[in-house]
């Protein structure tokens, strides 16, 4: 059986069981917060547990290493959307420890796209294009400073209001406790 079917037939008998009764919320966050974190796979259940949050109590972003790599990206997007349209207060970019973006290979990735088909002519093409495929997938080299950027871009954003509370924390992915890199009051 495929993943796709899986799933589709827990879907299934959720929807007809009505499972989702207990998930029902408004699509504004309870506690006016919006967060950017990893999309980490030990953070899924661990972070909302170790920030005591429920299902309708925040905006969750996820990407790979909670890090905004342009001032007008989906992820400043989907801040800003969240402090106008859905009432966010406060911003909180966690990272963690032992993040798989930190100290990213490069090259290795390159390597297993062309192994995996991706033409050699293509990341040449995108090269020509001005993008810097190796520094658009390298990550970086300390969460900390990470977590700072990332506060700092927000911060500093033209259409930031200057009374959004932004932090930056670092969430440990085996016990989920939090360090305070950034604390925005």
């Amino acid at each position: 059986m495929s993943k796709l079917q899986e799933i589709l037939e827990y879907n299934k008998y959720f929807v007809e069981n009505k499972e989702y009764d207990k998930y029902r919320t408004s699509k504004v966050p309870n506690k006016k917060l919006v967060i950017l974190s990893c999309m980490d796979t030990r953070l899924t259940e661990l972070l909302p547990k170790a920030l005591n949050l429920k299902n309708g109590d925040v905006k969750l972003i996820k990407n790979a290493g909670a890090s905004i790599m342009h001032p007008f990206g989906s992820i400043i997007r989907s801040i800003v959307v969240a402090v106008y349209e859905f009432q966010a207060d406060e911003v909180l970019v966690i990272g963690h420890h032992d993040c798989g973006m930190s100290n990213l290979n490069v090259d290795s990735i390159i390597e297993k796209a062309v192994d995996r088909g991706i033409s050699t002519d293509v990341i040449t093409t995108l090269s020509n294009a001005g993008i810097d495929i190796k520094k658009w997938l390298h990550g970086f080299d300390s969460v900390e400073e990470s977590i700072r950027e990332s506060v700092q871009m927000i911060k500093n954003h033209p259409l930031m209001p200057k009374d959004i509370k932004i932090h930056g924390l670092i969430i440990n992915p085996e016990t989920g406790k939090l360090d305070v890199i950034v604390n925005g009051y």
